[in-house]
């Protein structure tokens, strides 16, 4: 499949086979279904925003496959393609033209039916899309218990950063649940 010049680069001559990459991206999408639902969640509103951007998020995870060296986890790997993704997408405001459509046997993989809705969940997604982007990611991350050594890895920035960034955003979160607190009596 792929082969390594020892240098973490690919040579140019390989190419994986596109059934080895459909089987990749099939595991990845069934493995990490969790992680990408949160994170197209947490930068699309409404449920059409949320399919064309997980459409993406998609298309960009099959893109990347062949460059995908091992040096992190897959998840982390995931983390970095969807938030870029999802960042990016914010950015355009959805302008992109839609020219590749994921297979429909994935689209089933973005729709969650819980049973009950959480207003506890619905009201820490709406905290969450009013931050800034970076911050949605690094709360995601946050979320999932992922360490601040691999949260800096996915979003390129330092382990230092990671943590002054999450104490501002746990002090934040905490004040908004006061206030909504305050709001309910």
């Amino acid at each position: 499949m792929l082969t390594n010049t020892g240098k973490g680069a690919l040579t140019p001559s390989v190419r994986m086979q596109a059934s080895a990459q459909r089987h990749i991206l099939e595991q990845w999408l069934e493995s990490h279904q969790g992680l990408l639902f949160k994170v197209v969640r947490a930068y699309a509103v409404d449920e059409h925003d949320r399919e064309d951007l997980f459409q993406e998020v998609v298309i960009q995870l099959w893109r990347s496959i062949p460059s995908f060296r091992g040096d992190s986890a897959v998840s982390t790997w995931i983390y970095r393609v969807a938030v870029f993704c999802g960042i990016a997408w914010t950015r355009k405001e959805r302008q992109r033209p839609a020219t590749v459509q994921p297979d429909s046997e994935w689209s089933g993989l973005l729709i969650r039916q819980p049973e009950e809705s959480d207003p506890r969940i619905e009201w820490l997604y709406e905290q969450i899309q009013r931050m800034e982007l970076v911050d949605r990611s690094l709360t995601l991350m946050m979320l999932d218990g992922l360490p601040h050594r691999e949260i800096a890895g996915a979003l390129g920035i330092t382990e230092n950063l990671v943590g002054v960034k999450l104490h501002r955003i746990r002090a934040w979160l905490s004040q908004r649940a006061k206030e909504a607190n305050q709001d309910a009596i």
